[in-house]
């Protein structure tokens, strides 16, 4: 016992992956295309919001926006409004032009005024998400929709400020408890491509990791094969709806009139 961490007073991660930039140049497509590919989570979410947003219409609330990743995928003629927290940048390396960033509980937006509210990996971040929730709930107009997706085999990212993993039983409590009806929870994946993802994290760790060691650096250059065999695999798993492990869920839900 005496030679294991206290996990408590962890302020930092040994492997955190670069922020995703806006999708704002070819260049920036490319790079965040071949993030999707390796990055299982992202790439996956990536996908389910794509099918959720194909038939947005009217004004949609991004929220907790970061890089403004989804906004591209919306549909010509959908008003988008990304909003943050003040600390986005401090805490999560985000400070993306034409966000409005808000501090507290205020998100400075009307009651009933959105008709798609999207929010992408950020209620694990929330300390109280069953406020949050109910937050999202007053922004939408009777009958919105709320587009969500949480991590559940996931890494503990974001240190320390990553606090939640969620359970499709609780996702649904949440929900139905702030207000929204017709909750649907899909998982993201299955035990086959969580368990690529887990082992892709290996080699990433050692060409990413702290400190140059240059050992560790090699080993994880001639395991890069590997890592693009297990993406091969994982990508083609995504079609098999199976077992009760996943990379994470992506949830829809309505608002109650």
């Amino acid at each position: 016992m005496a030679n294991r961490r206290n996990l408590v007073h962890d302020t930092g991660e040994s492997f955190k992956p670069p922020a995703f930039k806006p999708n704002a140049s070819a260049l920036n497509r490319a790079e965040n295309w071949l993030r999707r590919f390796v990055d299982l989570q992202a790439g996956s979410i990536w996908r389910d919001v794509r099918h959720e947003l194909a038939g947005a219409q009217g004004a949609l609330l991004d929220i907790g926006c970061g890089a403004q990743l989804y906004r591209a995928l919306l549909p010509r003629g959908v008003a988008y409004t990304g909003i943050d927290t003040v600390d986005a940048a401090e805490r999560f390396g985000y400070a993306t032009p034409g966000t409005t960033y808000f501090s507290g509980d205020d998100w400075g937006v009307e009651d009933g005024s959105f008709d798609t509210a999207l929010c992408t990996e950020v209620l694990e971040h929330v300390p109280d998400p069953a406020a949050f929730l109910r937050q999202a709930c007053r922004c939408l107009r009777p009958g919105g929709r709320l587009v969500l997706t949480v991590p559940f085999s996931a890494r503990w990212h974001f240190t320390p400020y990553d606090y939640w993993r969620f359970t499709p039983a609780s996702l649904n409590t949440l929900l139905t408890g702030a207000g929204f009806g017709q909750v649907r929870v899909l998982a993201r994946g299955n035990p086959l491509t969580v368990a690529c993802y887990k082992a892709m994290a290996l080699p990433l760790m050692l060409l990413f990791g702290p400190g140059a060691r240059p050992l560790r650096l090699v080993a994880g250059v001639l395991l890069l094969p590997v890592v693009g065999l297990l993406a091969c695999i994982a990508n083609l798993s995504f079609g098999a709806d199976w077992g009760d492990d996943c990379l994470g869920y992506t949830v829809t839900a309505e608002k109650q009139a």
